[in-house]
């Protein structure tokens, strides 16, 4: 295939799609992927002149426990298709992959497309409480001192929450 037909490949399975996109360039796109506990992921398709680069933001670089959540990290990308976590110089982490021209089709688009999707909202939560642990509890007490909600930090109320005890098992990632 030509760059121009893997361009238009590209187009008309976004347009099949029931997501949200649009094109940011010549060859490339921006597509929105929603999600459960990460809301929205916005991932990238650019259209090289070998590969097909997939780029996604995931989260700003951690306040904290750094080293523990690159391990967690690279022990994810262990198990994980196409992508794999990496971080820019700043620390923010993203998913990142490169798939030959020849190999985009349709359903491996699809696959990319879902990828992206489950890696990011998958990991999203424990990601939060390894790199921003300490504001997340900070966040719940002053809510809860101040009655305000606690809806959108249910997700983490196992560890946060100083009236319950974590009845989760440590994870084994």
């Amino acid at each position: 295939m030509t760059h121009a037909e893997i361009t238009e490949l590209i187009e008309q399975s976004l347009a099949g799609a029931e997501l949200a996109w649009e094109r940011t360039g010549e060859a490339s796109f921006a597509v929105t992927l929603p999600g459960t506990h990460k809301l929205k992921t916005t991932c990238n398709l650019i259209v090289g002149q070998h590969t097909l680069r997939v780029e996604a933001f995931v989260m700003r670089q951690p306040d904290e426990n750094r080293e523990q959540l690159w391990a967690y990290l690279l022990r994810r990308n262990a198990r994980m298709y196409a992508v794999s976590f990496a971080i820019d110089t700043v620390g923010d982490v993203y998913l990142m992959g490169r798939v030959p021209l020849a190999a985009v089709t349709a359903e491996e688009l699809d696959r990319l497309l879902g990828s992206v999707l489950t890696y990011a909202d998958e990991s999203f939560d424990e990601m939060l409480e390894i790199g921003f642990g300490s504001a997340i509890r900070r966040e719940w007490a002053w809510r809860v001192k101040r009655g305000e909600s606690l809806a959108n930090l249910r997700a983490f109320a196992h560890f946060a929450d100083p009236t319950r005890a974590d009845p989760r098992p440590p994870q084994q990632s």
